[in-house]
């Protein structure tokens, strides 16, 4: 079964998230910014991150760059769930490493179709 890490500051839209993905039979571990979701990458497998790009303390690019930078998730794909469809913000987040972009408000059938993709990758 994949695991796959959420980072979102709002509760409600992990569980949604969550609810989708432990629907589909993926394993979820939530974090509720990128200091948190950074301690959680503590060498467990991880298989895909989903994460949000506005978030305290530790927002979703500067997250995904430190994450990339731990040997054990380097090659980790990442997927931006975000209210942020500006271009700009989608470079930087594919240079940070994301591969894909979800927009919200997301249907979960789109997000699961991006995720079973790249967890099969």
């Amino acid at each position: 079964m994949a695991t796959i890490l959420i980072v979102d500051d709002s509760a409600s839209l992990r569980q949604v998230v969550s609810i989708a993905l432990k629907g589909a039979g993926y394993s979820v571990i939530e974090a509720c910014d990128g200091k948190d979701a950074l301690s959680k990458l503590d060498g467990q497998k991880i298989n895909l991150i989903v994460s949000d790009v506005n978030m305290p303390n530790m927002d979703g690019i500067t997250f995904v760059k430190e994450a990339k930078k731990l040997p054990a998730y380097k090659f980790t794909p990442v997927i931006m769930l975000t209210t942020e469809a500006g271009e700009s913000m989608k470079q930087a987040g594919q240079a940070a490493g994301a591969k894909a972009w979800v927009v919200k408000p997301f249907k979960p059938d789109q997000m699961l179709a991006a995720v079973s993709k790249l967890v099969a990758a």
